[in-house]
């Protein structure tokens, strides 16, 4: 019996995860922990209701306002405590969150085995994104197995002397999206009723943006290039979900509730979201999981950060990195919606992330791997 822990706290975690669990779950011959610390809690709940599964342990470390300092402390207590009275032979790991990474951490202190989904992403600059691009390699030194979703990301970990036990296995986000959009589609009524407010003359245009290295001025210029794209288009709908940091919701807010074809509602649970992806024409966003999820629905895609550690999709032609610049978020957007050749073209791209098999293809590995000292 493999004894397996699956560490998680923030909703792009459970999406990616939930997917393995569920497969790892079929099998007899493992037992199978699912913790959720908490840090994403209501986020988390929506997820789980939707997949239908519950946290085996929850902990309850979040508080208002808190720093990262305080929240990365709570962690090494609280995982620190439950590994005290449990023990593991794998401990799974997602991405570059706090969660991930202390949890790779404390797994090292009690030299469990550790896995690390979508290993190998980088932008080699530590603040962007921050504080995920410097939690993810520190992650990659401690992790034993490195289950990349890139043939890139593969390259990265090379270049850094990581060689062991490197893997790529697509990316398990497509895994889940395929189970999302099987459960929406039987029920698509319903889903249109959430958004009876939108206008089925105009064209959709999704608009996400929460990035901690944005905030201030980038937001700012973003906000501006919304603004101009809105006035400019009046064939288009934008619809932006807006996240609750009032560091995003206080000037979007601000700045873009009182025009006629911005609709600013609040953020969506996954599902949702998943629907909107689909129905819209072009999306703006500096999610990491809509410029996976996109490509998928054959969506053009402009990213609004500065740098991106999933270039794929700006090297397969499917999504254009715009930065955080007023003009050059424009420029992405008439670029695309102003030319029909370009826009059937990055449409019709392959999704490079995945083929839906990436849980089975980490769980297979995970039974037969044997662990070295």
């Amino acid at each position: 019996m493999k004894n397996i822990c699956i560490i998680l706290g923030t909703r792009p975690e459970a999406i990616k995860l939930i997917p393995i669990y569920l497969e790892l779950k079929k099998h007899q011959d493992i037992n199978v922990q699912l913790v959720s610390t908490g840090q994403h809690k209501s986020m988390l709940k929506q997820i789980f209701d939707f997949f239908e599964i519950e946290a085996d342990v929850e902990f309850d470390i979040m508080k208002e306002n808190q720093t990262l300092v305080e929240l990365t402390s709570k962690l090494f207590l609280a995982i620190g405590d439950y590994f005290d009275k449990n023990s593991f032979d794998f401990v799974l790991v997602q991405g570059d969150t706090t969660t991930a990474y202390v949890a790779s951490v404390v797994s090292f202190y009690y030299k469990y085995s550790i896995a690390h989904v979508e290993a190998g992403l980088r932008t080699y600059n530590k603040y962007s994104p921050f504080p995920e691009e410097i939690n993810r390699k520190m992650i990659g030194v401690v992790a034993d197995i490195h289950f990349t979703p890139t043939d890139t990301a593969s390259e990265n970990l090379h270049k850094e002397n990581i060689n062991a036990n490197v893997i790529n296995v697509g990316n398990s986000v497509i895994d889940s999206l395929i189970l999302a959009k099987n459960k929406i589609y039987q029920n698509e009524d319903i889903y249109k009723k959430y958004f009876d407010f939108l206008d089925e003359n105009r064209k959709i245009v999704l608009v996400t943006g929460h990035r901690r290295e944005s905030f201030g001025k980038g937001f700012d210029n973003i906000t501006d290039a919304i603004i101009e794209i809105a006035n400019s288009h009046e064939d288009i709908q934008i619809v932006y979900p807006v996240h609750l940091n009032p560091n995003v919701k206080d000037i979007v807010y601000k700045k873009l509730q009182n025009f006629k074809n911005i609709k600013l509602i609040d953020p969506l649970p996954y599902d949702r979201l998943i629907y909107l992806m689909s129905k819209s024409w072009i999306i703006l966003t500096d999610s990491g999981g809509i410029q996976e999820e996109a490509p998928s629905f054959n969506i053009p895609l402009i990213v609004m950060r500065d740098t991106t550690e999933r270039a794929e999709g700006i090297e397969a032609g499917c999504s254009i990195l715009a930065g955080t610049q007023k003009d050059s978020i424009i420029d992405a957007f008439n670029k695309i919606a102003n030319n029909q050749d370009i826009y059937k073209s990055m449409s019709n791209v392959s999704n490079p992330y995945g083929d839906g098999k990436t849980s089975l293809k980490i769980v297979e590995y995970l039974l037969g791997y044997k662990a070295t000292e």
